[in-house]
């Protein structure tokens, strides 16, 4: 096992072994040693300098998948500033919102999204640094020049910087997580790397590959963690399955995380496609950020073996549960126990429920985390005895593992009853013919609201034509056989593609 001693950060490892790969790009092949991302990233931290940036202050970096993020990114934290990536998905309005609000000094953005960047027209104008990457964007430096261009200095003040990341914005606009001072020196052991060593062996010898967009915070904290020990990191440009089991046999991976959708999709592949590929160099999978349908679930262990590994947090960082393979099928459906503070099931009259009983989830925390720039939001996230929620509904049972059943943002609620929509889109996505299903409510004029779901048919089952006409009454039929009749879909609209973030959450309040 290799081990860095001099502290956990990207510059000591290429200080030790400079030519270790620090990334690769699975489909282009591109790489960065760890001495070429070190320098680059110093390079630019000293370019940022320069140009007035000092310690607490804000860089944010609208990029894709490509190695010029993790030199961006180093670049602010190991220079004190507050890094936030951008989600590149997000409307220009959308995007041109979290650099303003977040308080950015300097932008890092990619040419190849021109339009995301150009439709954000003068609301970049109070950012005064403004760096493009891989081709050139109006107002903005070269990116590669302003690099390559600076002499290979001693930091001027090394120290930890912090992630600021925004939440994906599911029900409205993103909230940014206010994070912790920066400042500490370079190296300062990190809740990160506290999790991944010592929950999912992690080290030095780790191969961890990334196939989700690196702008979220799960793929960005997991992605720099594993650098921060040596490890090296594959990056997928975009999610394929097919690209995904062939990254992991090319490269040896050891380690990936993944988000259910990225399950569903790699179990709708033949099972001869999957069985053509070498996993034997796999020792850890971990699913998170969206619920995982039990029967999804319990297909990708019988598939990869007891190496599926679940946890459920939030960006927030007020909670954590963790649960494995074999404690799951025990108990399947579970998110795990709690590994930071109780957790509490509160009821409609802020009341505890008993146990097995559903409620809003609120943890004791010792870390007291607030919304940037909403008081409001922060207020409603907390209560009067120092709980934290954020916003999942769920039930506890006896030996205190957490079961999620819906977001309450989500809640449908039908002739004074409520509906919770996972439970809906769970049983669709058993159906061989559904490749993604979203549940929610729509108006009705006697009940209030009623079960709509919208369906993208999986066309290796399903031809588009005649059958599109028979399956949604097929898929409201299958619905009743399983379901109370009042949880089922009134309405079943089919579509090409859900709005879904390559994270795997849905954006529901774009189909309402």
């Amino acid at each position: 096992m290799r081990e860095t001693a001099m502290g956990e950060h990207p510059a000591f490892v290429a200080a030790a072994e400079p030519d270790r790969i620090a990334v690769v790009m699975a489909g282009s092949g591109e790489t960065r040693t760890y001495r070429e991302l070190d320098e680059a990233s110093r390079r630019l931290a000293l370019a940022l300098h320069d140009r007035g940036l000092r310690r607490g202050d804000h860089l944010a970096v609208l990029l894709d998948n490509r190695p010029a993020f993790f030199e961006a990114v180093w670049a602010g934290l190991r220079s004190g500033l507050y890094v936030t990536p951008i989600n590149w998905h997000l409307t220009a309005a959308e995007a041109a919102f979290i650099a303003s609000d977040c308080g950015a000094s300097a932008l890092v953005a990619g040419a190849a999204l021109a339009p995301v960047v150009s439709a954000q027209g003068s609301e970049l104008d109070d950012i005064a640094v403004r760096l493009a990457v891989g081709g050139s964007l109006p107002g903005f430096e070269a990116y590669q020049e302003v690099v390559d261009g600076r002499a290979l200095d001693d930091d001027p003040d090394p120290c930890e910087g912090q992630w600021m990341f925004y939440s994906s914005g599911t029900t409205g606009r993103p909230k940014g997580i206010v994070p912790g001072p920066v400042g500490q020196p370079l190296g300062n052991p990190s809740a990160f790397t506290q999790m991944l060593t010592g929950l999912w062996g992690f080290t030095g010898d780790t191969v961890y590959l990334s196939p989700a967009p690196l702008y979220h915070a799960a793929p960005a904290g997991w992605s720099t963690t594993a650098q921060r020990i040596g490890g090296t990191v594959v990056v997928l440009e975009q999610f394929d399955p097919v690209e995904f089991l062939a990254a992991i046999e090319r490269f040896r991976v050891s380690h990936v995380q993944v988000v259910p959708t990225h399950l569903v999709r790699l179990l709708k592949l033949p099972a001869e496609v999957r069985e053509r590929y070498d996993l034997s160099s796999l020792r850890m999978v971990v699913h998170a950020a969206a619920p995982c349908p039990i029967e999804v679930k319990r297909a990708a262990i019988e598939w990869l073996g007891p190496i599926v590994n679940e946890y459920y947090a939030g960006s927030e960082g007020n909670g954590f549960c963790a649960i494995g393979s074999e404690e799951w099928l025990a108990r399947p459906g579970s998110v795990g126990r709690s590994l930071l503070g109780a957790i509490h099931i509160v009821g409609a009259g802020d009341e505890e429920v008993p146990t097995g009983d559903e409620g809003q989830v609120w943890f004791e925390t010792a870390r007291r985390f607030e919304y940037h720039g909403d008081p409001v939001k922060t207020a409603s996230a907390w209560n009067d005895k120092g709980w934290s929620t954020i916003g999942d509904i769920g039930k506890l049972d006896e030996d205190g593992y957490l079961y999620l059943t819906d977001r309450a943002s989500n809640m449908i609620i039908s002739g004074g009853v409520n509906i919770y929509p996972q439970e809906v889109e769970d049983l669709l996505l058993g159906h061989p013919a559904v490749l993604d299903a979203a549940v929610i409510g729509t108006p009705h004029p006697d009940l209030g609201e009623q079960v709509t779901a919208f369906v993208q048919p999986d066309r290796a089952v399903s031809e588009p034509g005649a059958a599109d006409v028979d399956l949604p009454d097929a898929l409201i039929a299958y619905c009743r056989e399983h379901l109370a009749h009042f949880k089922c879909p009134r309405t079943v609209n089919l579509v090409d593609e859900l709005p879904r973030l390559p994270t795997g959450k849905l954006l529901k309040r774009l189909l309402r």
